[in-house]
């Protein structure tokens, strides 16, 4: 039976109607009946090509949450009519250096749910119950549909490279990522300082975990907070003064990349030698990391802030995401 979706037929075109016969359910693999699925920044790359990997017709949607209507022989972790999440990864090998290290999101051979595959903007999809994931009862659909892209994002660096309860953590942007961020600083037990070019966000900021917020633009904001941070995550896609948020670190602090700037990141090396202080980066997470995400947000409270729209009205959601105007992330609903 043909699967009902909506896809671009070209290079950011809008989206259309379109309809595909799926794969044979494999051994491992189930069908999931969509309800939600949110609308990262990632599928209007897609969408427009900007990566040099889409191909057309192009079904985007990676932050899928639905239910189980069938499983292949060999899935025993999920049964029919489970809620289950499935994100921006919907394979790797299994069998490499990195897949066995527990670090699948490194597979030099992984692949992505809407790259090469159709995506979750349609009314159900087939994928790897390997890749799957069971959805707390204490998360709504619609708050847990993001946190298996931009949820995943923001606490994969605060786990893989070390963030402790003691640290004081800072946050560059307060929009899709950034207020993920926040809470899951907060939620780790972190002193969170809040980075935004937007004074007004200062309470939205607050109300998502910030301890403290500093106005990046206003003269001189940065340049009192310096040598105060152990730990910043830049979420935004603009290019910054970075030699000045290398001097808001502390020694051996760390200035970690999720949002990706448009233009070479030019630093002087001295910083990092005579602070021990680096840069670094990070991308999605591991199988067991979002578990352990998924967990931490249910256990915390720790909620996307989204807006709904009908999945019929996919168009006006991606207008509103490219002229940065949703707040924070769209979810299209079945």
């Amino acid at each position: 039976m043909p699967i009902n979706a909506y896809a671009t037929p070209a290079a950011g075109k809008p989206l259309e109607k379109f309809q595909y016969e799926p794969k044979e359910l494999g051994p491992h693999d189930i069908e999931v009946k969509i309800t939600h699925c949110g609308l990262c920044h990632s599928d209007i790359h897609l969408i427009d090509n900007d990566w040099q990997m889409s191909q057309y017709p192009l079904v985007p949607g990676h932050e899928i949450i639905g239910t189980v209507t069938a499983t292949g022989s060999e899935v025993r972790s999920f049964e029919q009519g489970q809620r289950v999440g499935v994100g921006w990864q919907r394979s790797s090998c299994l069998s490499c250096e990195w897949c066995l290290k527990g670090q699948e999101n490194l597979c030099p051979e992984q692949q992505a749910t809407c790259v090469g595959h159709h995506g979750g903007f349609a009314e159900s999809i087939r994928a790897d119950s390997r890749f799957a994931y069971a959805i707390p009862d204490e998360l709504e659909s619609e708050n847990a549909g993001p946190l298996l892209c931009g949820g995943i994002t923001v606490y994969s660096p605060l786990r893989n490279y070390g963030v402790k309860p003691w640290m004081k953590v800072g946050v560059i942007g307060i929009g899709g990522l950034g207020h993920l961020a926040l809470q899951f600083a907060r939620a780790i037990g972190c002193e969170v300082t809040a980075f935004s070019s937007t004074p007004e966000k200062e309470a939205e900021a607050k109300s998502f975990g910030a301890h403290r917020f500093i106005a990046s633009k206003e003269k001189g904001e940065l340049d009192k907070a310096a040598n105060s941070l152990d730990f910043i995550i830049n979420t935004v896609f603009a290019g910054l003064d970075w030699a000045t948020y290398l001097n808001v670190l502390r020694p051996n602090g760390k200035l970690c990349f999720v949002g990706a700037p448009p233009t070479p990141i030019r630093i002087y090396a001295f910083p990092l030698l005579v602070g021990q202080k680096s840069i670094c980066g990070s991308v999605i997470g591991s199988r067991s990391a979002i578990r352990e995400m998924l967990d931490l947000a249910a256990r915390h409270g720790i909620k996307t802030k989204t807006e709904i729209l009908p999945m019929d009205q996919v168009n006006p959601a991606i207008t509103k995401v490219r002229e940065n105007k949703a707040r924070y992330r769209m979810v299209l609903v079945n």
